[in-house]
């Protein structure tokens, strides 16, 4: 209970984005289950929440990185770094996703295997940057 009272801002960004990620990880399975069962209306609709919450944490990482970036006093240099070198390597990515998730979540688009190969893949691929950025960059943020 104290630990909220007293977290730094860096702490309770941190413990918000995390808990975004657990979200997106659920609606990510749930997309799976849903295509996995031929439910597409359901896959659709899991879909359409995955894209939102995505599209609102990503903005909202954006954001938050800018004014980390620009508020010389909540970094360290090596923190710096590590929130640049993040920026700018996940960038691809972001847009392949945001892409993907956009297309893919219009009621007029099919389905089908590619979709859903390309899914697993993006979805392998975030759960691997997602334990990098929490491992990471999300724990040295935590301790500013």
């Amino acid at each position: 209970m104290f630990f909220s009272l007293f977290s730094s801002k860096n702490q309770k960004l941190v413990k918000k984005w995390k808990k975004e990620h657990e979200q997106l990880v659920v609606l990510a399975h749930k997309v799976i289950a849903a295509y996995s069962k031929n439910n597409y209306e359901e896959t659709k609709k899991q879909l359409m929440a995955l894209n939102d919450l995505a599209v609102d944490h990503l903005m909202n990482e954006d954001i938050e990185f800018y004014r980390l970036l620009k508020d010389q006093k909540r970094l360290d240099l090596k923190t710096e770094k590590m929130v640049k070198e993040f920026i700018e390597t996940f960038r691809g990515t972001k847009t392949t996703l945001m892409n993907f998730l956009t297309i893919h979540s219009r009621p007029e688009t099919k389905l089908d295997d590619e979709f859903f190969k390309t899914f697993n893949e993006l979805v392998e691929v975030l759960g691997q940057r997602i334990a990098f950025e929490e491992e990471n960059l999300y724990s040295k943020l935590e301790s500013k």
